[in-house]
């Protein structure tokens, strides 16, 4: 009664889909369903590469900007201050502004599909 149910067995292709079976054309082409998922899937991925390399941009230029700000107030030169985030940050255009007891430095740098990404850190005038 409960005795052992045969092996299931799992066809080679699916039919229809990408997959060649049944669905394909008869020229042996891809399934007109493929035609137009594979260029939306490769459009999905390259705008999450590009979401995820701005996104890391943006965390450099973040860093390089609170190092740069902490650099100033302590008495760095402007010079020394601009190449700090150049360094991490390739084509950054830099300010250096005070604001009272506030060293403030704020950068702004290309990033990918022509989207500028900023980033503004401040530290303390004479810290340490």
């Amino acid at each position: 009664m409960w005795g052992a149910s045969p092996p299931l067995s799992v066809p080679a292709r699916l039919p229809g889909g990408c997959g060649g079976g049944g669905g394909a054309p008869a020229g042996g082409g891809p399934a007109p369903e493929c035609a137009v998922a594979l260029p939306a899937v490769v459009v999905v991925l390259v705008l999450g590469v590009g979401a995820l390399a701005g996104a890391s941009r943006q965390v450099r230029l973040q860093d390089a900007v609170a190092d740069a700000a902490r650099l100033s107030a302590r008495g760095e030169s402007d010079q020394r201050v601009r190449q700090a985030v150049a360094t991490t940050v390739g084509e950054a255009s830099v300010e250096i502004t005070s604001r009272g007891d506030l060293v403030c430095v704020s950068a702004s740098a290309p990033a990918l599909f022509g989207v500028r990404i900023t980033a503004a850190g401040c530290a303390l005038a004479g810290g340490l």
